[in-house]
């Protein structure tokens, strides 16, 4: 009968692969049980398709600056309501506070630079964790660490000039 010996290197290499494992196995099941980045928040990803979408309207940068023209048809034509906005291939998130008052902002969201396509209760909301902004682009609710970029606006005869620097 032949004897199988177990030597110190044997079992040290064992218990190694061992410890290995066992610890691969703990953080695969501590990646599943807690929640990703803005995790639990309802405009998060997963709660992110019940908020509206944003009416887009392009525009095209010229000298520093872009328009609009706010007519009937216009998604802006209303107080209250806002749009994003691709000018020149930048994204823009433009909202009527007043008769005469526009606000604009980047749509870039500070968090990790998703752009902000959501629009509900007069709150810009990020798709991708749930970051929430005010018309005037403060932090509402994070992860985004914080304000949206503001762009100057000036509204005369129904045009909309926003400096895009």
């Amino acid at each position: 009968m032949k004897r199988l010996e177990v030597t110190t290197e044997t079992a040290t290499s064992r218990r190694a692969f061992c410890q290995q494992a066992c610890h691969a196995a703990s953080l695969a099941a501590l990646g599943i049980l807690l929640p990703g980045c803005g995790g639990g928040n309802p405009a998060g990803p997963s709660g992110g398709a019940n908020v509206p979408q944003l009416p887009q309207l392009t525009s095209t940068i010229t000298g520093g600056v872009f328009t609009l023209t706010i007519d009937a048809a216009s998604p802006l034509n209303t107080v209250g309501n806002a749009a994003l906005v691709n000018a020149s291939g930048r994204g823009f998130l433009v909202a009527r506070t007043g008769n005469d008052a526009f606000v604009a902002l980047t749509s870039i969201c500070t968090h990790e630079a998703c752009t902000i396509t959501g629009f509900q209760n007069q709150r810009y909301v990020c798709p991708c964790h749930g970051s929430v902004y005010t018309l005037a682009g403060t932090v509402v609710s994070g992860p985004a660490p914080r304000s949206l970029q503001t762009f100057g606006t000036s509204f005369s005869g129904g045009l909309l000039t926003v400096a895009a620097g």
